[in-house]
């Protein structure tokens, strides 16, 4: 499913139009990136969270040549499953 296919969904599901539900789905997502951009937790009780998790710094291998390099510490994005996501999911 991509973006216009869930904003059809949304559409359909809280009857509203499909410029609404895109401008709802939009700011929502938008919402949840600054939050976590910011280092912020969002918890959606029965979907999931996300939070911003630091990758500490460690050692790779350049795949061409095999040689050896540093790949520095960063923050990236993630995402935990509910409880009730996990449920629905595994069935």
């Amino acid at each position: 499913m991509n973006k216009g296919e869930l904003i059809d969904k949304v559409s359909e599901k809280a009857n509203m139009t499909k410029k609404q539900a895109d401008m709802l789905l939009t700011a929502a997502i938008d919402a949840i990136m600054e939050a976590v951009s910011e280092g912020d937790k969002v918890t959606l009780v029965g979907f999931g969270s996300f939070e911003p998790r630091d990758r500490k710094e460690r050692e790779g291998r350049n795949p061409k040549t095999g040689e050896v390099m540093q790949i520095p510490a960063t923050t990236v994005p993630a995402f935990s499953a509910g409880k009730l996501f996990k449920e629905m999911v595994s069935q």
